[in-house]
Protein backbone atom coordinates (compact mmCIF):
# COMPACT_ATOMS: atom_id res chain seq x y z
CA UNK A 1 0.00 0.00 0.00
CA UNK A 2 1.27 3.19 -1.03
CA UNK A 3 1.52 6.73 1.89
CA UNK A 4 1.22 9.68 1.31
CA UNK A 5 3.89 12.11 3.29
CA UNK A 6 1.24 13.08 5.74
CA UNK A 7 0.33 9.60 6.67
CA UNK A 8 3.85 8.58 7.42
CA UNK A 9 2.72 8.22 11.13
CA UNK A 10 -0.22 5.47 10.15
CA UNK A 11 2.83 3.74 8.40
CA UNK A 12 5.20 3.36 11.21
CA UNK A 13 2.38 2.46 13.33
CA UNK A 14 0.83 -0.32 10.57
CA UNK A 15 4.65 -1.75 10.76
CA UNK A 16 4.78 -2.06 14.12
CA UNK A 17 1.05 -3.69 14.29
CA UNK A 18 2.52 -6.30 11.83
CA UNK A 19 6.10 -7.17 13.98
CA UNK A 20 3.88 -7.38 17.05
CA UNK A 21 1.35 -10.01 15.44
CA UNK A 22 4.65 -11.95 13.23
CA UNK A 23 6.48 -11.86 17.28
CA UNK A 24 3.28 -13.23 18.87
CA UNK A 25 2.70 -15.94 15.84
CA UNK A 26 6.43 -17.28 15.78
CA UNK A 27 7.04 -17.50 19.30
CA UNK A 28 5.70 -18.19 23.08
CA UNK A 29 5.66 -14.61 23.97
CA UNK A 30 1.92 -13.27 25.10
CA UNK A 31 1.96 -9.72 23.08
CA UNK A 32 -1.73 -9.43 23.35
CA UNK A 33 -1.69 -6.28 25.11
CA UNK A 34 0.95 -4.38 23.02
CA UNK A 35 -0.79 -5.08 19.69
CA UNK A 36 -3.96 -4.06 21.40
CA UNK A 37 -2.13 -0.50 22.65
CA UNK A 38 -1.04 -0.26 19.30
CA UNK A 39 -4.24 -0.78 17.54
CA UNK A 40 -5.75 1.72 20.12
CA UNK A 41 -2.61 4.08 18.91
CA UNK A 42 -3.11 3.36 15.10
CA UNK A 43 -6.62 3.98 15.46
CA UNK A 44 -6.49 7.43 17.36
CA UNK A 45 -3.74 8.88 14.68
CA UNK A 46 -6.30 8.12 11.80
CA UNK A 47 -8.81 9.98 13.01
CA UNK A 48 -6.37 12.75 14.34
CA UNK A 49 -5.20 13.31 11.04
CA UNK A 50 -8.04 12.87 8.56
CA UNK A 51 -10.34 14.91 10.63
CA UNK A 52 -7.81 18.07 10.54
CA UNK A 53 -6.74 17.97 6.70
CA UNK A 54 -6.05 20.63 4.61
CA UNK A 55 -7.30 21.70 1.40
CA UNK A 56 -3.69 20.36 -0.27
CA UNK A 57 -3.99 17.01 1.79
CA UNK A 58 -7.66 16.41 0.21
CA UNK A 59 -6.23 17.32 -3.34
CA UNK A 60 -3.71 14.45 -2.70
CA UNK A 61 -6.19 11.68 -1.54
CA UNK A 62 -7.80 12.69 -4.41
CA UNK A 63 -4.98 11.66 -6.21
CA UNK A 64 -4.36 8.47 -4.14
CA UNK A 65 -3.25 5.66 -6.79
CA UNK A 66 -5.31 3.40 -5.28
CA UNK A 67 -8.43 5.41 -5.32
CA UNK A 68 -11.29 3.43 -7.17
CA UNK A 69 -11.69 4.96 -10.49
CA UNK A 70 -15.10 5.28 -12.72
CA UNK A 71 -15.14 1.50 -13.68
CA UNK A 72 -14.09 0.47 -10.78
CA UNK A 73 -17.32 2.43 -9.12
CA UNK A 74 -19.45 1.20 -12.15
CA UNK A 75 -18.52 -2.55 -12.28
CA UNK A 76 -19.61 -3.01 -8.22
CA UNK A 77 -22.78 -0.86 -9.21
CA UNK A 78 -23.50 -2.93 -11.97
CA UNK A 79 -21.49 -6.00 -12.14
CA UNK A 80 -22.40 -8.26 -15.26
CA UNK A 81 -25.08 -5.95 -16.19
CA UNK A 82 -22.99 -2.96 -17.29
CA UNK A 83 -23.06 -2.88 -21.01
CA UNK A 84 -20.17 -0.55 -22.43
CA UNK A 85 -21.08 1.89 -25.14
CA UNK A 86 -18.71 3.61 -28.09
CA UNK A 87 -18.00 6.14 -30.22
CA UNK A 88 -19.44 9.80 -30.75
CA UNK A 89 -20.35 8.80 -34.46
CA UNK A 90 -18.14 11.62 -35.53
CA UNK A 91 -14.33 11.25 -35.09
CA UNK A 92 -13.65 8.11 -32.96
CA UNK A 93 -14.26 6.45 -29.69
CA UNK A 94 -12.49 8.20 -26.67
CA UNK A 95 -10.85 6.03 -24.24
CA UNK A 96 -10.88 8.86 -21.48
CA UNK A 97 -14.74 9.08 -21.47
CA UNK A 98 -17.03 6.07 -20.87
CA UNK A 99 -20.36 5.03 -20.80
CA UNK A 100 -23.29 2.62 -21.05
CA UNK A 101 -26.38 0.91 -19.55
CA UNK A 102 -26.28 -0.67 -16.49
CA UNK A 103 -28.82 -1.84 -13.78
CA UNK A 104 -29.34 -1.53 -10.29
CA UNK A 105 -31.54 -4.01 -9.31
CA UNK A 106 -34.10 -4.05 -11.74
CA UNK A 107 -33.63 -0.27 -12.50
CA UNK A 108 -31.71 0.48 -15.62
CA UNK A 109 -29.26 3.43 -15.94
CA UNK A 110 -27.06 5.19 -17.93
CA UNK A 111 -23.58 5.28 -16.90
CA UNK A 112 -20.53 7.88 -17.71
CA UNK A 113 -17.53 9.43 -16.22
CA UNK A 114 -14.42 10.32 -17.20
CA UNK A 115 -11.68 6.87 -16.67
CA UNK A 116 -8.02 7.33 -15.49
CA UNK A 117 -5.46 4.48 -16.09
CA UNK A 118 -4.36 2.51 -12.75
CA UNK A 119 -0.26 2.49 -14.44
CA UNK A 120 1.64 4.00 -17.24
CA UNK A 121 0.34 1.86 -20.07
CA UNK A 122 -3.19 2.39 -19.10
CA UNK A 123 -2.69 6.13 -18.09
CA UNK A 124 -1.38 6.53 -21.97
CA UNK A 125 -4.38 4.45 -23.21
CA UNK A 126 -7.01 6.69 -21.46
CA UNK A 127 -4.92 9.58 -22.11
CA UNK A 128 -4.92 10.07 -18.05
CA UNK A 129 -8.64 10.94 -17.42
CA UNK A 130 -8.26 13.82 -19.93
CA UNK A 131 -11.41 13.81 -22.49
CA UNK A 132 -10.95 15.00 -26.21
CA UNK A 133 -14.28 17.09 -27.88
CA UNK A 134 -14.98 13.21 -29.46
CA UNK A 135 -15.27 12.25 -25.79
CA UNK A 136 -17.90 15.21 -24.80
CA UNK A 137 -19.81 14.26 -28.23
CA UNK A 138 -20.05 10.77 -26.86
CA UNK A 139 -21.25 11.36 -23.29
CA UNK A 140 -23.79 14.21 -25.14
CA UNK A 141 -25.01 10.85 -27.14
CA UNK A 142 -25.07 8.47 -24.53
CA UNK A 143 -27.31 11.64 -22.41
CA UNK A 144 -29.86 11.80 -25.71
CA UNK A 145 -30.22 7.99 -25.90
CA UNK A 146 -31.38 8.17 -22.17
CA UNK A 147 -33.83 10.53 -23.24
CA UNK A 148 -35.05 8.67 -25.66
CA UNK A 149 -35.63 5.69 -23.66
CA UNK A 150 -36.52 7.19 -20.41
CA UNK A 151 -33.79 6.59 -18.47
CA UNK A 152 -32.05 8.18 -15.40
CA UNK A 153 -28.38 9.46 -16.09
CA UNK A 154 -25.32 8.79 -13.51
CA UNK A 155 -21.97 10.68 -14.29
CA UNK A 156 -18.84 10.34 -12.24
CA UNK A 157 -16.42 12.98 -12.42
CA UNK A 158 -12.15 12.16 -12.07
CA UNK A 159 -10.44 14.43 -14.34
CA UNK A 160 -7.43 17.06 -14.40
CA UNK A 161 -9.17 18.47 -17.21
CA UNK A 162 -10.39 18.30 -20.43
CA UNK A 163 -7.07 17.89 -22.92
CA UNK A 164 -5.53 21.06 -24.01
CA UNK A 165 -3.77 19.62 -27.22
CA UNK A 166 -3.87 21.80 -30.51
CA UNK A 167 -6.00 18.70 -32.29
CA UNK A 168 -8.59 19.58 -29.26
CA UNK A 169 -8.83 22.73 -29.82
CA UNK A 170 -8.84 22.27 -33.48
CA UNK A 171 -11.87 19.42 -33.48
CA UNK A 172 -13.90 21.99 -31.28
CA UNK A 173 -12.90 21.56 -27.17
CA UNK A 174 -14.83 24.68 -25.92
CA UNK A 175 -18.21 24.23 -28.14
CA UNK A 176 -18.15 20.67 -27.24
CA UNK A 177 -18.25 21.06 -23.38
CA UNK A 178 -20.11 24.02 -23.67
CA UNK A 179 -23.22 22.16 -25.81
CA UNK A 180 -23.09 19.37 -23.33
CA UNK A 181 -23.93 22.11 -20.45
CA UNK A 182 -26.59 23.22 -22.04
CA UNK A 183 -27.83 20.18 -23.13
CA UNK A 184 -27.39 18.64 -19.43
CA UNK A 185 -29.61 22.12 -18.05
CA UNK A 186 -32.75 20.29 -20.50
CA UNK A 187 -32.49 16.76 -20.24
CA UNK A 188 -36.02 15.24 -19.20
CA UNK A 189 -34.76 12.56 -17.12
CA UNK A 190 -33.03 12.48 -13.74
CA UNK A 191 -29.43 13.21 -13.84
CA UNK A 192 -27.51 12.25 -11.04
CA UNK A 193 -23.62 13.33 -10.67
CA UNK A 194 -20.59 12.20 -8.57
CA UNK A 195 -17.39 13.83 -8.09
CA UNK A 196 -15.23 11.04 -6.64
CA UNK A 197 -11.87 12.73 -7.35
CA UNK A 198 -10.42 15.48 -9.20
CA UNK A 199 -13.21 17.87 -11.04
CA UNK A 200 -11.31 20.34 -12.62
CA UNK A 201 -12.27 23.46 -14.90
CA UNK A 202 -14.54 22.59 -18.08
CA UNK A 203 -13.58 18.75 -18.43
CA UNK A 204 -15.58 18.14 -15.28
CA UNK A 205 -18.51 20.31 -16.43
CA UNK A 206 -18.72 19.18 -19.48
CA UNK A 207 -20.18 15.84 -17.55
CA UNK A 208 -21.25 17.66 -14.52
CA UNK A 209 -24.59 19.77 -14.71
CA UNK A 210 -27.60 17.68 -12.80
CA UNK A 211 -30.69 17.96 -10.83
CA UNK A 212 -28.38 16.78 -7.45
CA UNK A 213 -24.41 17.12 -7.84
CA UNK A 214 -22.47 14.98 -4.86
CA UNK A 215 -18.98 15.28 -4.03
CA UNK A 216 -17.52 12.34 -1.96
CA UNK A 217 -15.44 13.63 0.88
CA UNK A 218 -11.92 13.85 -0.04
CA UNK A 219 -12.33 15.27 -3.52
CA UNK A 220 -12.10 18.66 -5.29
CA UNK A 221 -13.77 20.69 -7.85
CA UNK A 222 -12.69 24.00 -9.07
CA UNK A 223 -11.96 26.23 -12.34
CA UNK A 224 -8.11 25.16 -11.90
CA UNK A 225 -5.55 22.77 -10.14
CA UNK A 226 -3.46 24.39 -7.11
CA UNK A 227 -0.63 23.72 -9.20
CA UNK A 228 -1.47 25.83 -12.29
CA UNK A 229 -3.35 28.43 -10.03
CA UNK A 230 0.52 28.43 -7.97
CA UNK A 231 1.96 28.76 -11.27
CA UNK A 232 0.03 31.68 -12.88
CA UNK A 233 -0.13 33.40 -9.76
CA UNK A 234 3.39 32.81 -8.32
CA UNK A 235 5.19 31.57 -11.31
CA UNK A 236 6.02 28.52 -9.26
CA UNK A 237 4.56 25.38 -8.34
CA UNK A 238 6.04 25.94 -4.32
CA UNK A 239 2.57 28.01 -3.40
CA UNK A 240 0.35 24.99 -4.52
CA UNK A 241 -0.98 24.63 -1.00
CA UNK A 242 -1.58 28.23 -0.42
CA UNK A 243 -3.75 28.07 -3.66
CA UNK A 244 -5.22 25.17 -2.40
CA UNK A 245 -6.42 27.31 0.65
CA UNK A 246 -7.84 30.20 -1.45
CA UNK A 247 -9.95 28.28 -4.18
CA UNK A 248 -11.85 26.72 -1.67
CA UNK A 249 -12.08 23.43 -3.40
CA UNK A 250 -12.98 21.28 -1.02
CA UNK A 251 -16.19 19.10 -0.65
CA UNK A 252 -17.23 21.26 2.53
CA UNK A 253 -16.30 24.45 0.81
CA UNK A 254 -18.30 23.52 -2.33
CA UNK A 255 -21.53 22.92 0.14
CA UNK A 256 -21.19 26.39 1.97
CA UNK A 257 -21.20 27.90 -1.46
CA UNK A 258 -24.43 25.83 -2.75
CA UNK A 259 -22.26 24.66 -5.65
CA UNK A 260 -22.78 20.86 -4.79
CA UNK A 261 -26.03 19.40 -2.68
CA UNK A 262 -24.57 16.56 -0.75
CA UNK A 263 -21.16 15.18 0.55
CA UNK A 264 -20.87 11.63 0.44
CA UNK A 265 -19.00 10.84 3.95
CA UNK A 266 -15.61 8.22 2.95
CA UNK A 267 -14.48 5.44 5.05
CA UNK A 268 -11.46 6.40 7.64
CA UNK A 269 -8.43 6.91 5.68
CA UNK A 270 -10.04 7.77 2.09
CA UNK A 271 -12.24 6.00 -0.36
CA UNK A 272 -9.29 3.36 -1.33
CA UNK A 273 -9.33 2.16 2.03
CA UNK A 274 -12.22 0.37 2.08
CA UNK A 275 -13.57 0.20 -1.42
CA UNK A 276 -16.97 -2.13 -0.66
CA UNK A 277 -18.03 0.22 1.80
CA UNK A 278 -17.95 3.15 -0.47
CA UNK A 279 -19.39 1.15 -3.12
CA UNK A 280 -22.28 0.24 -0.98
CA UNK A 281 -22.49 4.01 0.13
CA UNK A 282 -22.68 5.51 -3.38
CA UNK A 283 -24.27 3.07 -4.68
CA UNK A 284 -27.45 3.41 -1.87
CA UNK A 285 -27.45 7.11 -2.68
CA UNK A 286 -28.08 6.56 -6.35
CA UNK A 287 -30.85 4.66 -5.20
CA UNK A 288 -32.43 6.81 -2.82
CA UNK A 289 -31.67 10.35 -5.22
CA UNK A 290 -33.27 8.73 -8.14
CA UNK A 291 -36.53 7.39 -5.87
CA UNK A 292 -36.42 11.13 -4.96
CA UNK A 293 -36.78 12.55 -8.34
CA UNK A 294 -38.52 10.01 -10.87
CA UNK A 295 -41.83 10.55 -9.52
CA UNK A 296 -41.64 14.64 -10.36
CA UNK A 297 -43.46 16.07 -13.74
CA UNK A 298 -40.71 16.74 -16.82
CA UNK A 299 -41.31 20.13 -16.49
CA UNK A 300 -40.79 20.72 -12.92
CA UNK A 301 -37.85 18.54 -13.07
CA UNK A 302 -36.20 20.93 -15.39
CA UNK A 303 -37.16 24.02 -14.29
CA UNK A 304 -35.87 23.40 -10.86
CA UNK A 305 -32.61 22.28 -12.38
CA UNK A 306 -32.46 25.72 -14.38
CA UNK A 307 -33.15 27.22 -10.78
CA UNK A 308 -30.45 25.83 -9.14
CA UNK A 309 -28.07 26.84 -11.36
CA UNK A 310 -29.68 30.38 -11.94
CA UNK A 311 -29.25 30.85 -8.06
CA UNK A 312 -25.60 30.16 -8.21
CA UNK A 313 -22.88 32.70 -7.25
CA UNK A 314 -23.21 36.38 -5.74
CA UNK A 315 -24.22 39.34 -7.40
CA UNK A 316 -24.94 42.97 -7.20
CA UNK A 317 -27.04 45.48 -9.29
Amino acid sequence: MEYLDFELPIKELEEQLQKCQVIGEESAVDVTDTCKKIEKKLIDTKKDIYKNLTAWQRVQLSRHPSRPYTLDYIRAICGDTFFELFGDRTVKDDKAMIGGLGKIGDQSYMFIGTQKGFNTKTRQYRNFGMANPEGYRKALRLMKMAEKFKLPVVTFIDTPGAYPGIEAEERGQGEAIARNILEMTRLTVPVIVFIIGEGASGGALGIGVGDKVMMLENTWYSVISPESCSSILWRTWENKERAADALKLTAPDMKKLHLVDDIIKEPLGGAHSDRETTFKTVTKTIVDTYNELKDLPVEELVEKRMEKYFNMGVFKE
